[in-house]
């Protein structure tokens, strides 16, 4: 593992530290690339689109996370540790704690703000952890589920 800021996770109980299963992250990578699509499809409403990506964004966060040997019940986490799973700049992890802050407020609250401009750099962003995720996984000897 020897990543030390993952570690001190573990140690204050945000982490649990558990060997990286090669399925369970194909399998979220398969649903994420599949929410992605589905996240472009300008026919669907913003709140539609906005949960795909966000989920989207989530389950890659999560495999990247599984691939370096840990989990967190902790969706927010998840996107707090993308610096040191996938090495992801700390700007794009602002936008997508923005994102899981406004998926909060829709899930709990019922209240959705529509922002196509967010909704825009949500993608992007998903793009680029896309990118970052294909990468990782090539270095742990397997690829991105086809259609990818």
């Amino acid at each position: 593992m020897g990543n030390e800021p993952l570690a001190n996770l573990v140690r204050t109980g945000g982490l649990k530290a558990e060997p990286a299963d090669k399925n369970e992250c194909i399998g979220l990578v398969r649903s994420a690339l599949d929410r992605l699509l589905d996240a472009h499809n300008s026919a669907l409403s913003y709140a539609s689109r906005f949960d795909l990506a966000y989920n989207a964004a989530h389950a890659m966060a999560l495999s990247a996370l599984r691939l370096k040997g840990y989990r967190s019940d902790r969706r927010y986490l998840v996107f707090q540790c993308l610096p040191h799973t996938l090495n992801l700049d700390k700007v794009r992890v602002r936008l997508f704690a923005l994102c899981h802050e406004r998926r909060n407020l829709a899930e709990y609250e019922g209240y959705m703000d529509i922002d196509d401009a967010l909704l825009a750099e949500l993608l992007t962003s998903t793009e680029a952890l896309r990118g970052l995720l294909a990468s990782e996984m090539a270095a742990h000897g397997f690829s991105l589920p086809s259609g990818a």
